[in-house]
């Protein structure tokens, strides 16, 4: 009885540390592999910085009801 159980732990404990050994030479592999140069599209891409989205500024306004003190905020947008 104690035997299998001494077996059980032992094939348990083995396959523990190889899937680990083999997950760390995956990982070891992909680490040294060269990584591929971006195409030259995509820097051009990089270089032209996005639009900055306009500020939205939410007012809530106080209502005078006893049921809830605020109403539903409300979107207001500043264009320039």
């Amino acid at each position: 009885m104690y035997i299998g159980v001494l077996y059980l732990l032992l094939t348990f404990v083995v396959c523990f540390i190889l899937v680990h050994v083999i997950k760390l030479a995956y990982i070891g592999l992909l680490s040294i592999k060269k990584k591929p140069e971006p195409p030259k599209e995509k820097e051009k891409e990089k270089e032209k910085p996005a639009p900055k989205p306009q500020p939205v500024y939410y007012i809530v306004e106080k209502k005078r009801t006893k049921k809830t003190a605020y109403s539903d905020p409300k979107e207001i947008e500043f264009k320039k």
